[in-house]
Parts: structure tokens; sequence; C-alpha cells
């Protein structure tokens, strides 16, 4: 028996990733001139995907790499940054962080020998949320978190346009997937990168959602000439078609539970409500669903009661 033991641990031992852990085999998809991405599952955060569900990105420029959203872990960003060292030579300038949701930011410890850049708000809800969510982490996808901290970022960011090495980025600040989300669209190759504020083929995600702010800043999205459409979830696409999906649900899903709420629906009647046909397509729809209704109702329940003197 112990001779058995032994040759199982010498074999495994011998496998690749036992020792260093999981591995996210991440590697960069070409979407445009000098662009590319590491494109993400469209799940909830498992044990299986590690966390990662999230489109990062990254554009070489001729003065080096601007970075866009660093991953759900540690690892991740190790891994993210050991696959652009095998597109390019050339240095990581600048890191972009769109919001504080974790799957944006909590590989940022890979890049802490650049500037890493978010809007101020970002800033302020992971200095506050960061340890939290970092914490939730660890209990969603175990191992794929060792040795992961929450890293704040250390450049604060206003609506600009910045030039680097022939690309032009406009950074855009929007909100009502979160408080403050950056989009980024880079004018020479007329890629939109929407961050928090457009899902392709699955669900939006709500927990820091101010719906009639987010249709607001989906309006300043859909006014862009678009060449190339990175949303933070789901497929990439070469239209706005994904703008318009996400507005769609959203639009229903206001208009649903405010009509719930206005019936006298409790929360777990809403929780019931049927799907139209056309969000079935779309991933973790249901699951979703539920969550949104945990985390908007409430606010809606009470904007439709009646005050009595």
């Amino acid at each position: 028996m112990r001779l058995i033991l032994a040759i199982v641990l010498c074999v495994a031992w011998t496998l690749p990733g036992w020792a260093a852990g999981p591995t996210y085999r991440l590697e960069p998809r070409r979407i445009a001139l000098d662009t590319y991405v590491f494109e993400g599952a469209v799940e909830h955060f498992t044990q299986e995907n590690g966390g990662n569900i999230l489109n990062s990105g990254f554009i070489v420029t001729d003065e080096g790499v601007i970075v866009i959203q660093t991953g759900p872990s540690r690892r991740y960003g190790e891994e993210m940054r050991a696959a652009i060292a095998k597109v390019t030579g050339k240095p990581i300038l600048k890191v972009f962080v769109s919001n504080q949701h974790p799957d944006y930011f909590l590989g940022s410890q890979a890049f802490a020998d650049v500037p890493i850049a978010a809007l101020p708000g970002t800033i302020d809800g992971i200095r506050v949320e960061g340890r939290a969510v970092t914490e939730n982490m660890y209990r969603l996808v175990g191992d794929w978190m060792r040795g992961t901290d929450a890293v704040v970022p250390t450049e604060a960011v206003l609506p600009a346009t910045q030039v680097y090495g022939g690309h032009r980025l406009r950074l855009i600040s929007l909100s009502g997937h979160t408080p403050a989300d950056l989009a980024i669209y880079d004018e020479t190759t007329r890629v939109l990168f929407a961050g928090g504020l457009v899902f392709s083929d699955r669900a939006p995600t709500t927990p820091h959602a101010d719906i009639p702010r987010w249709l607001e800043s989906l309006d300043v999205l859909a006014a862009l000439d678009v060449a190339v459409l990175v949303p933070n979830h789901g497929t990439v696409r070469s239209d706005g078609s994904a703008i318009s999906q996400t507005r769609d649900y959203l639009d229903w899903l206001t208009a649903a539970l405010s009509r719930a709420a206005e019936g006298g629906l409790d929360m777990t009647e809403a929780m019931a409500l049927g799907i139209p046909p056309r969000f079935s397509s779309l991933a973790v729809v249901q699951e979703e669903f539920i969550r949104s209704v945990a985390h908007l109702y409430p606010k809606i329940e009470q904007s439709v009661l009646i005050k009595i003197d």
C-alpha cells in the first residue's frame, strides 16, 4: 500500500499545475489593431472557473501596453501579465479599472509597479468594500484566491482623452451599474471597452445598480461610433446590439418589478414572476433575476407605498 501511495504521489507531483495550483490558461484574442481580449465564461463565480467570468483586455501602443481590468485574483493578474509578455516585450504603461466589483480589480497585485487608474468613486468603493469582497471571493472560489489582497487604485482619473503611443483613449465617466463606471473608447480603432455597463448574451448583475442612471449611461455609449464592443461579460460584438439587449432587459426588469409592487406582491412572489421568452437565451438569467429582486425590490416597494399622515 505504501508503495502504491508513493507512486501516486510521485506521478501527481509531476503533473502540470499540481504544485503551483490551478491555472486559468489565459489566451488573448486579437479583436482589432493592437487590441486583445481575454474572454471569460458567462457564469457565476465558482470553484470550477476560479472567478474568470470577465472580459479583460490590453492595447499594445507604440509606447507600451495599456491594461483594462485585472481580473478576479492575484493568480489571474500574474497569468494575464505573463500572457501579455508572450504577445509583446513592451512595458506595461498603465492599468485601468472600470468599477469596484471584484473581478475588475483583484488581480492588481500583479501590476503594483505601474499606475493603476480608476474613477474617484471606484477608488472610494474599493477602499471601503475591498476587504469584504476579497473575503467573499475566497469563500466562493477557494484556492484560486491564494495570496490575493485588495489593491486600491493609485491614480484618480476624470473624463478626458489621453494619447498613448498613437492610440487616443477617451475616458468616459458614467454610472448606474455601480456608483462610478469607467468606459474606455479607443478613437483610433473605434473599440469600446464598455466596463460594467453592457452585458452581451448574459443577464445583468445589479448589486450596486441605479437603473435610471444606467439607462442614461447606455444612451451615451449608444451615441459612439463603435466598430468593436467589449462588454464586461459575454460576447464581443461588432455593433451596438449588446447595448440594446442590456437596455431591453433593464427596461423590462424595472417595469415588471414596479407592477409587482403596485399589485401588492411580496418579494417571494415577485421572484416567481415569469421571464419573457426573448430573454431565455441570456446566460444565468433566472439566477440573476432572483438576485435583482433581492437587490432592487425593497426600494421599489417603498416608492409605491402611500404615505398616511
